[in-house]
């Protein structure tokens, strides 16, 4: 499947901004069951610096340093991308999930994507114990690790509610999972505290979920949102598996892969530093659609910057 993918995220600052260094993490990459066809990155006001590196994790970073005093941020990403429905292999031919963290501990390869990053403690997921008590019924002995996974993705779906005003970036993963409230990243981060405290390693993915208006109803622009999931690890013949607690489903040809780490820090799409008082407010519109419903058409690589950024 062919996707077309707009990102618009715009920034108002209360006060002028003078001077800006931000981390752009907005570019999906291509591997596995995705291709990267075209990406561009537009920005306004244009930066005086701008630079494109490939992180620890293999996500595409961009650099930008901004000079010119501004009271607005608009970043406008779009991609073309090519998405194979992920390989799903039946639960009952994955390893017992005692086994597999009994293997996921004797792993020697040190790259980014190697399990042995995702089983400890990270900066925003801490391991707490009512979490792996949660997480634990989940996998009795003997079940497969993708079946306990499952297993617990329905539960969180099941249990918990989607709520955009309970949680906020900041919140603590133990806070979310007290309320039983959150967003894609609250579950997401929960579900990967309650992996890692049995010792299975689990990433977080940040990306886009391609969603489909009710019967009879045009679809809206801007009405997709960045989404999140967890990747969990089933070996080494099964690799690494994606489950939506949101949705309570297995990954599929739908979910478009951004940027792969930890957890939500390694993976924030803008961070940075402003120069700057008072707070600001923040703005996102995505739409991911079939390529041959987009317009304008596809977009061709290209690292240079546009001085007309585009409309949300």
């Amino acid at each position: 499947m062919m996707f077309a993918v707009r990102q618009v995220t715009t920034y108002q600052y209360a006060s002028l901004v003078p001077f800006a260094r931000h981390t752009l993490r907005l570019t999906p990459g291509s591997g596995g069951r995705q291709e990267v066809l075209g990406s561009t990155i537009t920005l306004d006001p244009a930066p005086h610096e701008r630079s494109e590196t490939v992180d620890f994790f293999g996500n595409r970073v961009t650099h930008i340093v901004i000079e010119r005093p501004h009271r607005t941020l608009l970043v406008a990403s779009e991609a073309e991308v090519r998405v194979e429905p992920p390989a799903a292999p039946d639960p009952a031919d994955c390893p017992a999930w005692t086994a597999l963290r009994e293997a996921a501990g004797a792993v020697r390869d040190g790259s980014g994507r190697s399990p042995i990053h995702h089983i400890y403690p990270s900066r925003l997921v801490p391991l707490h114990p009512d979490i792996r008590d949660y997480a634990q019924a989940c996998f009795p002995d003997g079940r497969s690790v993708l079946a306990g996974g499952i297993a617990l993705t329905e539960r969180i779906k099941a249990e918990f509610v989607y709520d955009p005003q309970a949680t906020d970036v900041t919140t603590p993963t133990a806070e979310a999972f007290a309320m039983r409230r959150g967003v894609c990243q609250d579950f997401a981060q929960v579900m990967i505290a309650g992996l890692r405290a049995l010792g299975l390693p689990a990433a977080y993915v940040s990306g886009y979920l391609r969603t489909e208006p009710l019967p009879g109803h045009p679809r809206l622009a801007g009405a997709d949102a960045t989404h999140a999931w967890v990747a969990l690890w089933c070996g080494e013949e099964a690799g690494w598996q994606g489950l939506d607690p949101t949705n309570g489903v297995r990954v599929g040809a739908d979910h478009i892969e951004l940027a792969f780490g930890r957890d939500y820090a390694d993976v924030s799409p803008v961070d940075g530093v402003i120069v700057a008082s008072g707070g600001h407010t923040l703005s996102v519109s995505v739409d991911v659609v079939p390529s041959e419903e987009a317009t304008p058409p596809a977009v061709k690589e290209t690292a240079g910057v546009s001085p007309r950024p585009a409309r949300p």
